[in-house]
């Protein structure tokens, strides 16, 4: 996450500067860390048949939600910001790609947000937590850099068929 980004939104764009970003950023993960629940010492790991169901209603620990979908996650934007760069795959096959990413983050960020008592500590809690809105924040600065800023990201000279997304 925010591989490409960060560097757009800070250097070229330079709508806010990384001292604003950073204070933002504490001050967004001090209030999640005093919302984010307890751990429950005691609570039980529920059995389950679908790893999906039980983790969507919450019975399953943070770290298995959490890191697995985090992983697959990063590498999937990470490939995809790539292959565009490059000129690999045209802007409306990156938009594609985001798309069918985003009713997985849906799921992985209830997930978690439900998951978060079942760990160790309550700074893992508001970690995990943390994430997942970076995760929407990483979505919405992709989206203002493809709608308003896409010369700048893709390889608009190398895109033949795919020409008018850059304007």
């Amino acid at each position: 996450m925010f591989f490409y980004s960060l560097p757009i939104l800070f250097n070229d764009i330079q709508l806010i500067s990384p001292i604003e970003c950073l204070l933002m950023a504490v001050a967004v993960f001090v209030v999640l860390y005093i919302i984010a629940p307890l751990p429950e010492k005691n609570r039980q790991q529920q059995p389950f048949d679908s790893f999906f169901l039980t983790s969507w209603l919450g019975g399953v620990s943070l770290y298995w939600v959490f890191w697995p979908f985090f992983i697959f996650l990063n590498a999937c934007l990470f490939t995809a910001d790539v292959l565009a760069k490059t000129g690999a795959i045209t802007v409306s096959s990156w938009d594609e790609i985001h798309f069918i990413l985003l009713l997985t983050v849906v799921w992985w960020t209830i997930s978690v947000w439900r998951c978060s008592a079942n760990t160790q500590a309550q700074l893992w809690s508001a970690l995990a937590r943390f994430a997942t809105l970076a995760v929407f924040i990483e979505y919405s600065l992709k989206m203002l850099i493809r709608i308003d800023y896409p010369r700048i990201f893709f390889n608009c000279e190398d895109i033949l068929l795919d020409y008018g997304s850059c304007f």
